[in-house]
């Protein structure tokens, strides 16, 4: 692996022998990085929205369960 910093970016240079799926695992993860880098949401304005969002799946969903 070569790890080559300009001002600009971060170059990573791997071996094709790696494995697709763990290769796409760290390519998600540094997605996340990038996009929230900037955020000022906190940890408490994330569990919030998840928690909204669960209820909200919930009740739309929730018919297909309790039959």
């Amino acid at each position: 692996m070569i790890v080559e910093k300009t001002k600009d970016q971060i170059l990573i240079k791997i071996s094709p022998k790696v494995n697709p799926f763990g290769f796409q695992r760290i390519m998600d993860y540094l997605e996340y990085l990038e996009m929230t880098s900037k955020s000022k949401a906190t940890q408490s304005d994330a569990d919030k929205l998840a928690e909204e969002l669960n209820q909200s799946w919930w009740q739309l969903n929730k018919d297909k369960f309790l039959q």
